[in-house]
């Protein structure tokens, strides 16, 4: 099979609410006094040692500044309320600290408690994901807020936005980022690029078990037909084309009909699955069952013949011919660009805005881990991220 890569923000105020920025570190230490001293080591709140706003909810406009175009998720509304709830109830206070806005202390210990309990009690695995998902995007918005930006999902202190550049994508193709919460806000995601690169007018960002999104998603390809969505994969499993055996012929029978068309017919849709290695798989799974409950045929699905990118100097793959989202991308547009038929597109031009935001977020998190002291190599894992 050939080497595929895995695949899968409007401006905004990044600080919708001071109210938490109140809060002082010695409030953190004396709610969770055990190892908090000692890690928080510059002036403003560490990632090892956060604290959330107790009184103001996710409005539309925050939620959608992180890359979203959706409503606001109603379960991740819930859950965020319920937290806050909690938080009352207990008397103490939400703490969030490392990656992903995991909770810490003693409101985690209540938490768990609680959630766990609702998670059993549901009847089916369907109810269970969608609330495993909405709980995970719950927690990160939370922990995520008033410390990292919104647009490239960095640490406000190592905010690399004014280095990335805006680059249209070509108007017949979308992407659809379809993301795992687990990955949702994640700093070293690159699926996020395609957001800060291309814009939400040409990525659509849809997050695993969300159903809001996912019908969002499928209603658009209901609408292009199954010749228009195709999802990039490198799955043993799944019967794949190569990008020319794809898109050659077809293109060029039907590129004027394409061209001419208008409401986003005859747009390609290309699915990119941004998660784990590990988590591809379940990810991958349902959206062949959509789409064999949809058209009554398996998913379309491309490879490609490039391999590794410049973020294996940071975060190495389960080998090298497999590769981060936005490579993936970007490694894409370079061999559409192959087709004669759209040689006119300037898609090489596409690609490598992409491979310059790649550059610009492995500095990012290279020097920000020169700064705290960390290692700036990773020991190669069997199942590490690809996003």
């Amino acid at each position: 099979m050939l080497s595929t890569i895995r695949a899968f923000a409007p401006s905004f105020n990044r600080s919708p609410s001071r109210a938490f920025s109140t809060k002082t570190q010695m409030d953190s230490i004396t709610r969770t006094p055990d190892a908090r001293i000692s890690r928080c080591a510059s002036n403003s709140i560490s990632t090892e040692a956060r604290v959330t706003s107790e009184e103001a909810p996710i409005t539309l406009q925050e939620w959608q500044g992180w890359g979203s175009t959706s409503p606001m998720p109603t379960m991740v509304t819930e859950i965020i309320e319920e937290l806050k709830a909690l938080e009352k109830n207990i008397d103490a206070q939400m703490s969030f600290g490392g990656n992903g806005g995991k909770l810490q202390g003693y409101f985690k210990t209540q938490e768990d408690k609680k959630h766990r309990a609702t998670y059993q009690a549901l009847g089916s695995s369907e109810q269970k994901l969608q609330f495993f998902s909405a709980r995970q995007i719950a927690c990160r918005l939370l922990g995520s807020r008033d410390y990292l930006c919104q647009k490239c999902w960095l640490p406000f202190e190592d905010c690399m936005c004014s280095r990335v550049k805006h680059c249209p994508l070509w108007s017949g193709a979308r992407f659809w980022l379809y993301m795992h919460p687990k990955d949702f806000l994640r700093q070293n995601n690159t699926g996020k690029l395609l957001l800060q690169v291309f814009g939400v007018e040409a990525t659509t960002l849809c997050l695993y078990g969300i159903s809001e999104h996912e019908d969002i998603m499928w209603s658009a390809f209901k609408s292009a037909g199954k010749s228009k969505v195709c999802c990039l994969y490198p799955n043993k499993n799944a019967t794949s084309k190569s990008v020319q055996e794809a898109f050659s012929s077809e293109l060029s029978t039907k590129q004027e009909r394409t061209q001419q068309t208008t409401d986003g017919d005859g747009i390609l849709n290309f699915i990119l699955i941004d998660g784990t290695w590990s988590n591809s798989a379940a990810m991958f799974n349902r959206l062949r069952e959509q789409a064999k409950s949809v058209w009554g045929e398996d998913l379309p699905c491309i490879s490609l013949t490039t391999g590794s990118s410049a973020m294996h100097k940071l975060r190495p793959q389960p080998s090298w011919d497999r590769t981060c989202t936005a490579a993936a991308a970007a490694s894409l547009l370079f061999e559409l660009q192959l087709i004669p038929r759209l040689s006119s597109v300037r898609l090489e031009k596409q690609g490598e805005a992409l491979e310059d935001s790649l550059e610009v977020l492995l500095e990012a998190l290279t020097s920000r881990r020169i700064r705290m002291g960390r290692s700036i190599t990773r020991k190669v894992r069997h199942a590490t991220s690809f996003c």
